[in-house]
């Protein structure tokens, strides 16, 4: 995660951007919630980045290596071909490690604007960091919980925010789950 200083935005972070992209980031948790899928690729941007780094356990004077760098090994690091492949995957019925399929639950937290920055259209980016807890269960006894951080990049469209950046960053350098197979 990156511990850089922080830069002044470019336009006024204001409560009602605020409220605007916490409305955003519940409906995106209602919809994998409810499995629908379809719905939340619609709220992706068609440039979208999609990336999990893996956490490491490093001494306290090395902690700006404590998740791997783009370009590294990642748990996941993928683009919007890749996540309407893994939601067609889903779709075929034949996913074994999501037949039946998991109850998810997310929970997002802690949500901040970092900064809202003017584009030459127009419009604007918003950088936002938050916290997120999200509980998998799978068939009787299976059970898996995700908790650690989010930066996300929202670009303001006519049709309303899209995510065109998602970094997480797990806190647990293990993973227990049997398949990494859920969305963030």
């Amino acid at each position: 995660m990156s511990e850089a200083p922080i830069p002044e935005p470019s336009l006024a972070v204001t409560p009602d951007a605020w409220w605007e992209v916490c409305q955003f980031l519940h409906m995106e948790a209602d919809l994998l919630d409810g499995r629908d899928y379809e719905a939340w690729l619609g709220l992706l941007d068609e440039a979208i980045q999609y990336r999990m780094p893996i956490a490491r356990n490093v001494r306290r004077d090395q902690v700006g290596r404590e998740y791997t760098a783009t370009g590294q090994t990642a748990w996941f690091d993928e683009g919007i071909t890749t996540l309407r492949q893994r939601v067609a995957q889903f779709k075929t019925g034949i996913h074994w490690a999501e037949e039946p399929a998991s109850r998810v639950s997310h929970l997002v937290t802690n949500i901040r604007i970092l900064a809202i920055d003017a584009q030459d259209d127009g419009s604007r980016q918003l950088r936002v960091r938050s916290r997120f807890l999200v509980n998998q269960n799978r068939g009787q006894t299976e059970n898996n919980l995700f908790i650690g951080k989010r930066e996300d990049t929202l670009r303001d469209t006519p049709e309303g925010l899209r995510l065109l950046r998602r970094e997480l960053y797990l806190d647990q350098t293990v993973l227990t789950a049997k398949a990494l197979t859920i969305f963030f």
